[in-house]
């Protein structure tokens, strides 16, 4: 298992941006996928967006293409995401999620972090 932290969630204005930052506690972080996951009051946790380890492939929820951007830096052990045109419907607690299988993400077999609040509204 992988310890993995969340940082950079807040409250934004709508049409707002932030970038949501992951630091995994491993040296062997680029043989791990990662992706990120939110989960908003009364709802399931749904994927937002997935990448590689080598970050060569990526996948997004149709409801954040164009909008989000996730991204990873293998000599910091951390993945990113950039969250540009935020909408209050993007409010949710946010979690990174990283498994040796690209997959096998989003399973509660891999690890996890404790979350990041992020709030849009005006």
């Amino acid at each position: 298992q992988v310890q993995l932290v969340e940082s950079g969630g807040g409250l934004v204005q709508p049409g707002g941006s932030l970038r949501l930052s992951c630091a995994a506690s491993t040296t062997t972080f680029s043989t791990y996928a990662v992706g990120w996951y939110r989960q908003a009051p009364g709802k399931q946790r749904g994927m937002v967006a997935k990448i590689s380890g080598g970050g060569g492939s990526t996948v997004y929820a149709d409801a954040v293409k164009g909008r989000f951007t996730i991204s990873r830096d293998n000599t910091k052990n951390t993945a990113y995401l950039q969250m540009n045109s935020l909408k209050p419907d993007d409010t949710a607690v946010y979690y990174c999620n990283a498994d040796r299988s690209f997959w096998r993400l989003g399973a509660q077999t891999g690890s996890w972090g404790q979350g990041t609040q992020v709030t849009v509204s005006s």
